[in-house]
């Protein structure tokens, strides 16, 4: 019997990257993924998981790749950076084959230095955070846009429509303060800044000194960078206080999880996306996506959130698929997607190398309806 220890200096020797080429599994490749499973932020860990495990099933149903099944190993943080810190521990210590899909900024923040001293691949974390793809590390793939990429659209749509009195509303954490530097950096290119910004405590709905301190400003429009339910309660309370303005959410949001929050009062309010729309049946993935949350049964639904874990999945197989004989290693998966290079998935471009590891930088601007769609 190899213990641990012993499997980890024969990696070490194995290894002229830093990467391990040894592994333990052999007919299944184990995901590990700490992400929120309850509490405030539990849609988004819920709905990119589904659309995740939608993806790997078909792979698994095919035989898998190079006759190994794909899994998921799930923890529940509850969207708190300590659990997270420790569910990653116990994931490392069980030697899964790579980190996927982690959901937030301050958890994957958290994460990082975990990843980086044992060089376990760290793929698609649902955020757009800056300090996470800067400095460039070679065991981390990003697949969405960044936020600075987000709030620089969002920022350019409303001073087209000449509002220029934009308020910011953040969590107070990794999250929101990376949101407010893109707006701040979007706006500061226009030599304009934020009227007024406030702020709110991660996982909590206590909006009223926000509301209080932002209406004061008597602000246009209200860039918002938290999670579905305090942003849903800053719209109620604002819209009470007799706001009139118009809500803009970066992606983070949970475009779904905000809309099922706030019911007919969705109507008017923008989410920037950094996948195509699941309901636009134009792109290829669209009608994929579709077809196969309908043979998944099982309560899966097709949204944003889902489908960029779908996405994102598809980018961890096509990965194993090009890394030829070191395809079971964690080196062979990193070099297997920085050879995707220029590829599409179903009419969603990604681009990948040896010297970029941030998959896209694709955003468009959604509108929420009172009657549960989305528009795009």
């Amino acid at each position: 019997m190899i213990t641990r220890r012993q499997l980890s200096i024969l990696a070490g020797a194995a290894s002229l990257t830093g990467l391990s080429s040894v592994r333990a599994q052999s007919s299944k490749i184990i995901l590990g993924q700490s992400a929120a499973f309850t509490g405030p932020a539990a849609q988004l860990g819920i709905q990119f998981h589904q659309g995740a495990k939608i993806w790997f099933d078909q792979v698994n149903a095919r035989g898998g790749v190079d006759g190994r099944s794909i899994e998921i190993k799930t923890l529940d943080d509850g969207y708190e950076p300590d659990r997270c810190a420790e569910n990653t521990r116990k994931l490392i210590d069980q030697d899964v084959f790579a980190l996927f899909g982690y959901i937030g900024t301050p958890t994957s923040l958290a994460a990082l230095p975990l990843t980086l001293k044992e060089q376990v691949p760290f793929i698609a974390p649902f955020t757009g955070a800056v300090a996470l793809r800067e400095p460039f590390h070679r065991n981390v793939f990003h697949l969405r846009a960044s936020y600075n990429d987000e709030t620089a659209l969002i920022v350019k749509q409303l001073t087209n429509l000449g509002l220029k009195k934009i308020a910011v509303f953040y969590q107070n954490d990794a999250y929101g303060k990376a949101g407010l530097d893109g707006a701040t950096l979007a706006l500061n290119a226009l030599k304009l800044k934020p009227v007024a910004q406030a702020t709110v405590e991660r996982n909590s709905v206590d909006v009223a000194a926000a509301v209080k301190t932002l209406m004061a400003a008597s602000p246009d429009a209200v860039i918002q960078v938290s999670a579905y339910k305090s942003c849903a309660a800053f719209i109620r309370e604002a819209r009470k206080a007799g706001f009139g303005g118009t809500f803009f959410n970066v992606s983070f949001v949970g475009t779904q999880a905000l809309s099922d929050e706030l019911g007919k009062e969705a109507a008017g309010v923008v989410v920037s996306q950094v996948v195509p729309s699941p309901y636009n049946s134009a792109r290829p993935i669209a009608r994929e996506f579709a077809e196969a949350v309908k043979k998944a049964g099982g309560g899966a639904n097709a949204n944003f959130s889902s489908l960029e874990g779908y996405l994102a999945a598809r980018v961890v197989t096509e990965g194993l698929g090009r890394a030829g004989s070191k395809g079971a290693t964690r080196d062979g998966l990193v070099r297997g997607i920085e050879a995707l290079g220029s590829h599409s998935l179903g009419g969603f471009n990604v681009q990948f190398s040896a010297n970029n590891h941030v998959g896209s930088s694709f955003v468009e601007l959604s509108m929420l309806t009172g009657d549960g769609r989305v528009r795009t």
